[in-house]
């Protein structure tokens, strides 16, 4: 298939495959959003809207001392001039940018409603203003002293800047986020009194070595605070590799009421975990019975954070409740690191905290030279100027004659003292007030200033040395500018593999598990001492009963062959009819429900099909954790019974029977198994397991239990046809 595009001369058609077409065009979308949307360059940390944003309220003088303005005049600004997209997005970036819970270190100081830890948007733009943060203010310090490159806007209108100054590393500082095209970025906030020392230690050993950094930058520094619980070595993995992910808890005390009366106060939240939400989640969690321990959750916050988490109750120790809300909620939240970024190349990399701050360092050398180059041109200028009127004065009267008297003193001054034309056009150009003696001096004195700032200039661009040393103490003046005490403190280590399950917090009660022939499931509690009182909807009635205690797994197997779990915690209550077991497992609807368990640990199965095969397996290995269940048996299932004796009895549809050890059988985790009987036609009836030592039983057609006192009559090889079974028998059960 081919499509045809018109070219700019019009008038011809070029055949191009279509998959040529789409490969070109989705690479043209991918690098844009790659590089002009989604990743931060590593030098200035901010995506272009963001650096859009800064430079607009840069030309619009909204520096800290001056006025706010209307969000939706600087959002006007930054959508006409440079980002031609939605106001809606530039208002969103400008409005993070101005959140201290999003933001480490906020660059916009923003007047008004700009949402909240609970998730509430901000205002309309229309209501709310802003202006630049001192800490912005150190990013774009020297953009007017050509530090930077500068670009022509998206209509050549007028220019922006590729990359700002950056007086401190900003993508570390507040971090980002994004997802691009086949890529995606996620880099936490740091603290940058610590990325600053960090940076000094590479100015003082360049080759200094990610563990020793890590020394000095031992985690990220969430603006919300919490705790940190990742370990030691998995942090300097990711910043050594730059990937991995840190787990932060949210941070929390107990508040003694008395009498041995206590609950929890949440003081502070995980980074992005909104409130609202979390209380929402907490409370979803008692009431579906999950979070056995916790008995109530409220929201008590003004300005500070102030959750209150109540337990069931006061025999529950604290650590215990909070270490099972951990697990079950976003009280503990896993923040992936992922530090992808546009090298000074504008190329995609993953980088390491070395990396990055390297790249900085780099980049503000850059910007260092630059400055330094721009100050230079601009003092020669200013000592040539200052030569000229040095000799002015030194002949002041045959100045002023040839000003008087000449037709073209500008010709004749240039010819009579060897000026240059800037010079000359200067002279002319000064007031008859600063020829005063005065004024003479002042000259001398800013001629010898500038010519001893032009040899420091001078010096400093030509000694790589110097040059790291006045950037060692730009750095010192922004830490002291910036610094602020680290908010997320690094906890102990928390072994993920040693989290005790949510099980382990519910108390142990006694239930019996009530399940309807139509599906449906409740939990009574204690024991049900006569079944024939229990009420279902019509014409439906009881199919199985199970006692068993809140803390077991129920083991539910299906005729498909799967075997299904569920915690006995989560059934509803036995006061009414339940709810349909399908809305707690994927069952298929042909698939019929052949028996219920209460799991033990290390206990076996026998596994039967309706084809006469069979195994025994571990109770262990039928554990299923997702609604799926687990396939065990290859085949229709006609059997699921626990393991209590040392011999199997089978029963063919042709009523003939067989029993044989159980030791025959192979003990495996799922597959077909091996033949329990052989049959010419028809296939397994019942099967039961029973103990030697006491015999089988069976039931007749009207139900009623019988003894088998000559079963070993009945004893074979398995897989054999064996032998018409007494009169009577059909099944086993």
């Amino acid at each position: 298939m081919t499509i045809h595009t018109p070219t700019p001369e019009g008038g011809r058609i070029v055949e191009e495959p279509m998959s040529e077409a789409l490969s070109k065009r989705y690479l043209a979308y991918a690098l844009s959003t790659i590089t002009n949307r989604a990743l931060p360059d590593v030098r200035d940390g901010f995506k272009p809207v963001h650096r859009r944003i800064m430079y607009a309220m840069h030309q619009m003088r909204l520096n800290p001392q001056a006025a706010a303005r209307k969000c939706a005049k600087v959002v006007g600004e930054v959508m006409g001039g440079y980002h031609p997209h939605g106001d809606a997005s530039i208002y969103e970036a400008l409005v993070r940018l101005a959140q201290d819970f999003a933001q480490r270190y906020p660059l916009v100081d923003g007047q008004g409603n700009f949402g909240n830890i609970d998730g509430d948007s901000a205002a309309a733009m229309r209501y709310t203003e802003c202006k630049l943060t001192p800490a912005a203010v150190l990013l774009l310090d020297g953009i007017d002293q050509d530090s930077v490159d500068f670009r022509a806007t998206y209509d050549d209108q007028d220019e922006e800047p590729v990359v700002l100054p950056a007086g401190f590393p900003n993508l570390l500082a507040n971090g980002s986020s994004g997802i691009a095209v086949g890529m995606a970025t996620s880099i936490p906030p740091h603290n940058v009194g610590e990325l600053i020392d960090a940076c000094q230690l590479l100015l003082e050993r360049p080759e200094a070595t990610t563990e020793e950094l890590v020394q000095i930058v031992p985690g990220p520094d969430f603006p919300t605070g919490g705790v940190s619980v990742e370990g030691h070595a998995s942090i300097l993995d990711a910043y050594e590799t730059g990937r991995g992910g840190v787990r932060l808890r949210a941070r929390w005390e107990t508040e003694d009421l008395g009498r041995g009366v206590w609950r929890i106060i949440v003081t502070e939240m995980p980074y992005q975990v909104q409130k609202s939400r979390l209380i929402e989640a907490l409370a979803d969690l008692i009431e579906n019975k999950k979070a056995p321990l916790l008995g109530d959750v409220r929201d008590e916050s003004a300005e500070d954070i102030r959750l209150i988490l109540e337990p069931k109750n006061r025999t529950i120790e604290p650590e215990m409740l909070m270490e099972s809300l951990f697990k079950l909620s976003d009280l503990e939240v896993r923040f992936p690191i992922n530090m992808n970024v546009l090298d000074a190349t504008g190329t995609p990399r993953v980088m390491g905290l070395k990396d990055c701050l390297q790249a900085f360092l780099d980049h503000r050398r850059v910007v260092l030279n630059r400055r330094s180059q721009w100050r230079i041109e601009r003092v020669e200028k200013r000592l040539h100027l200052l030569e000229g009127l040095r000799i002015v004065f030194l002949n002041l009267d045959e100045v002023i004659r040839i000003v008087r008297e000449e037709e073209q003193p500008k010709a004749v001054l240039i010819a009579r003292f060897g000026l240059s034309e800037p010079q000359a056009d200067y002279i002319l150009d000064t007031r008859l007030r600063q020829l005063a003696r005065i004024e003479e001096m002042a000259i001398e004195k800013e001629f010898n200033a500038l010519s001893e700032e032009l040899a420091a200039l001078k010096a400093l661009t030509s000694s790589e040395g110097k040059q790291w040393k006045a950037i060692s103490k730009e750095l010192e003046v922004v830490r002291k500018a910036l610094i602020s005490p680290r908010r997320t403190t690094i906890g102990e280590a928390v072994d993920a593999s040693a989290f005790v399950a949510p099980e382990a917090f519910i108390p142990r009660e006694a239930i019996t598990v009530i399940l309807s022939e139509r599906g449906w499931i409740r939990a009574a509690k204690g024991k049900v001492e006569d079944p024939s009182e229990l009420k279902f909807k019509e014409g439906d009635s009881l199919a199985f009963l199970v006692p068993t205690f809140t803390t077991d797994k129920l083991l539910v197997g299906a005729s498909d062959g799967r075997i299904f779990t569920i915690g006995a915690d989560k059934l509803a209550s036995g006061r009414g009819h339940g709810e349909p077991l399908r809305l707690m497992i994927d069952l298929d609807e042909k698939a019929e429900i052949i028996n219920v368990l209460a799991h033990e640990p290390n206990a076996k199965l026998l596994v039967a099909s309706k084809a006469g095969y069979g195994f025994v397996a571990p109770e262990n290995e039928l554990l299923a954790q997702k609604r799926g269940g687990k396939q065990v048996l290859n085949g229709e299932m006609l059997a699921m019974l626990r393991v209590t004796g040392d011999h199997v009895a089978t029963i063919g549809e042709n009523i003939k029977a067989l029993i044989f050890p159980i030791a025959e059988l192979p003990e495996m985790g799922r597959g077909k198994g091996v033949k329990l009987q052989g049959y010419k036609q028809g296939g397994l009836a019942d099967v039961a397991v029973f103990n030697a030592e006491t015999g089988p039983e069976w039931a007749d057609g009207g139900g009623r239990r019988r003894n088998w006192p000559d079963w070993k009559d009945w004893l074979g090889k398995r897989a054999s046809a064996g032998r018409q079974g007494p009169r009577g028998m059909r099944k086993f059960r």
